[in-house]
């Protein structure tokens, strides 16, 4: 039933932009906060936006004025808009429901590099 699926990776510049898709459960979409998370090489797993089902969002100091973090009810999809990026920003990127059940669910991830 849990379905959370990451797409819209690639490969981009510093200072280029991404956007990242995440379509999730209808049934997890509808009722908790859904999340993006990343994973580094060599780092651990950090939360980097929220947005709850009534659209409040929170960031990461670290990609607060760069990241947007957006959902579209119809499609049951959270997005990632992600301006200005650096480098640091490289990872595999995941989305979550992390206050529900579901918590210890990962979808696929969509890999973002940021290189010149």
């Amino acid at each position: 039933q849990v379905q959370l699926v990451e797409s819209g990776g690639g490969l981009v510049q510093p200072g280029g932009s991404l956007r990242l898709s995440c379509t999730a459960s209808r049934s997890i979409f509808n009722t908790y906060t859904m999340g993006w998370y990343r994973r580094a090489p060599g780092k651990q797993r950090e939360l980097v936006a929220l947005i709850t089902t009534t659209g409040s969002t929170n960031y990461a100091d670290s990609v607060k004025g760069r990241f947007t973090i957006s959902r579209d009810n119809s499609k049951n999809t959270v997005y990632l808009q992600m301006n200005s990026l650096k480098p640091e920003d490289t990872a595999v990127y995941y989305c979550n429901a992390p206050f529900s059940t579901y918590k210890n669910y990962w979808g696929q991830g969509t890999q973002v590099t940021v290189s010149s």
